[in-house]
């Protein structure tokens, strides 16, 4: 097969793919139009985030045998469409989970220990001690909103840390274990401390952190966001912020974010945003739970393995 690359990824899908008779051509550095001009002749096309794969796309080049995201999220790529005129759907969210789990835990413990605060503080010369007390994860009860594969792997990385872990996904069930139990939202609602989003972001998830959502919880509690913006409606985060039903929030990612994942300037950007921005209950992050070094290797090598098992040898 013939398979064009539009984005920057890593070597290793290259090497996979040409060692079992595929031609793999690199268009990352190549404008759209000569992109589409290659697309015509293709069999299969690897992207990130370049491109919103829509209907007019998809129906433009419907002779595709399958489309290829290095990452985990397919919001800009309609899936449904493109498997009802026969193209196959490929994503590898297996590569940068424990990349994600990761850095929702750093995020905790930052906000926890007051770390960016305090780092900044001294080097301003400042030494606060009493200003700067943290607040220890263990014996809070830590609830994870979908159990795909980052829920999972957050799960697993929370386990030395002495903290009961409770989790709900509404399509998936029989995961209870001795590291994490299955349970309800409205166990989730009763019981839980920190709040981790761990969703693909759709229809059904837009603005599900609303209002209602935040003060259905019992006790204030800690949210974390790595999965994407548009699931927490930021006002109604700020409004629990003040009021207290949130006592702090770790985003990796913001609602205000373009569907290529880039941000617009500063002064582009809603008053919410910026109130968000000087909320130092807040730790903020610009969408890279899932970079890391060794992530960037697995996403590209999983998304080969899947379309040589999906395809086989040329």
């Amino acid at each position: 097969m013939k398979i064009i690359v539009i984005d920057t990824i890593h070597a290793s899908l290259y090497s996979r793919l040409e060692e079992n008779g595929h031609v793999c051509v690199d268009a990352s550095r190549l404008n759209d139009n000569d992109v589409f001009e290659l697309l015509a002749g293709a069999d299969g096309l690897v992207l990130r985030s370049r491109m919103t794969l829509d209907k007019a796309f998809i129906n433009r080049f419907s002779h595709l045998k399958f489309i290829g995201r290095v990452g985990a999220g397919l919001e800009h790529i309609d899936k449904e469409f493109a498997l009802e005129k026969g193209i196959a759907v490929l994503s590898s969210p297996e590569g940068n989970r424990q990349a994600v789990a990761e850095h929702a835990l750093g995020l905790l413990l930052t906000l926890f220990n007051r770390i960016n605060t305090a780092d900044v503080e001294v080097r301003k010369g400042l030494w606060l001690r009493k200003a700067n007390e943290g607040v220890e994860l263990q014996g809070k009860t830590i609830a994870i909103i979908g159990f795909g594969n980052t829920g999972e792997a957050f799960s697993r990385v929370l386990s030395g840390f002495q903290t009961p872990v409770m989790a709900f996904d509404k399509y998936k069930s029989g995961f209870d274990s001795t590291v994490v139990k299955e349970s309800t939202m409205e166990d989730v609602f009763e019981s839980a401390d920190v709040v981790s989003i761990h969703l693909p972001y759709n229809e059904e998830t837009h603005c599900l952190v609303n209002d209602h959502w935040l003060a259905s919880f019992k006790k204030p509690v800690y949210l974390v966001n790595t999965s994407r913006g548009n699931i927490v409606d930021t006002s109604a985060l700020l409004k629990a912020l003040d009021n207290g039903k949130v006592l702090g929030a770790c985003l990796d990612v913001l609602e205000f974010e373009t569907e290529n994942l880039k941000m617009p300037p500063l002064e582009e950007l809603p008053e919410t945003a910026n109130a968000l921005m000087k909320n130092e209950k807040v730790v903020l992050t610009p969408h890279i739970a899932g970079l890391t070094a060794e992530s960037y290797e697995k996403l590209s090598s999983v998304l080969a393995d899947k379309i040589i098992e999906a395809f086989g040898h040329a």
